[in-house]
């Protein structure tokens, strides 16, 4: 059985995944002023989605050591490698394939 504890890290990393890309895509577009650059609706969600994050991880650290906190956090790099080739078209290239590929191994011996 998967310990809910670890899901609800797992589910922060993809909750704060997701915040990032909202985020980034927020920032590609030009605004008509300062105060809508931070006042639009990408924004609000995007931050909106990273207290949700928080809120997940520290119910996560509730029932799990804190070294497994760092490990699953690592998971980010991979999930939004995937989102920005989804969402902003970016090359995958053999660098970052070889960087998730260590951190996915690293993951795999960490809880081997």
């Amino acid at each position: 059985m998967v310990n809910k504890y670890l899901l609800l890290l797992v589910l922060s990393v993809a909750v704060a995944s997701f915040s990032q890309i909202l985020l980034k895509k927020s920032a590609g577009k030009t605004y008509a002023s300062v105060l809508l650059e931070y006042l639009n609706p990408l924004v609000i969600t995007g931050y909106g989605m990273m207290v949700l994050s928080t809120l997940l991880t520290v119910g996560g650290y509730a029932g799990l050591e804190y070294k497994n906190g760092a490990v699953i956090e690592a998971l980010g790099f991979v999930l939004v490698m995937f989102l920005s080739r989804f969402f902003f078209g970016e090359k995958i290239t053999k660098k970052k394939l070889l960087g998730n590929s260590l951190i996915l191994l690293g993951i795999f011996v960490f809880y081997s």
